[in-house]
């Protein structure tokens, strides 16, 4: 009875790190070190680059809000296909492993995938850096322009005030 619960708990093992190349990374709008908002391909024993023609990197780690997010990626012998995509969105990927992704987030989304398709070469490798900028809601922009506004009517009536 042993020996089958040991079997299963291996069968199990070995089913999660089917999935293990894929990844989840945390990124931030102000990254707290150098080594943030990096991340590279990862290649296992049972799970190489690219494995069954899939990468997909999770970015996590952003409150609901409005991002520009750009993804630059570089690789060297490897092949990555046009669906590769972010959140959906196409990006400017060339088939030799070098490309960008920009994409603007709007709204309550809190994580972004990234779905890297194509084939890998012996040897294979790739590596990305992720930007992330806060966008002002639409809010902002009018408290600012009426802040503005209310500024450029009191120097019209100071000025006003020191010419009588």
């Amino acid at each position: 009875m042993k020996l089958k619960h040991i079997f299963a708990a291996l069968l199990a093992a070995a089913s999660f790190n089917a999935m293990a190349a894929d990844q989840s990374v945390n990124i931030f709008v102000t990254p707290p070190t150098s080594t943030d908002n990096h991340f590279n391909g990862l290649a296992l024993a049972n799970d190489g680059l690219l494995s069954n023609g899939l990468d997909v990197i999770t970015f996590t780690g952003l409150a609901a809000g409005y991002y520009q997010i750009d993804v630059s990626i570089s690789g060297q012998n490897l092949t990555f296909s046009p669906q590769s995509n972010f959140n959906g969105v196409p990006g400017d990927l060339t088939s030799a492993g070098k490309g960008r992704y920009a994409f603007f987030s709007a709204g309550s989304s809190s994580s972004f995938v990234l779905n890297l398709m194509g084939t890998a070469a012996k040897g294979a490798t790739y590596s990305g850096d992720v930007t992330v900028t806060a966008v002002p809601e639409a809010d902002t922009y009018a408290m600012m322009v009426g802040g503005l506004g209310l500024l450029g009517f009191m120097a019209r009536r100071r000025k006003a005030k020191n010419a009588a």
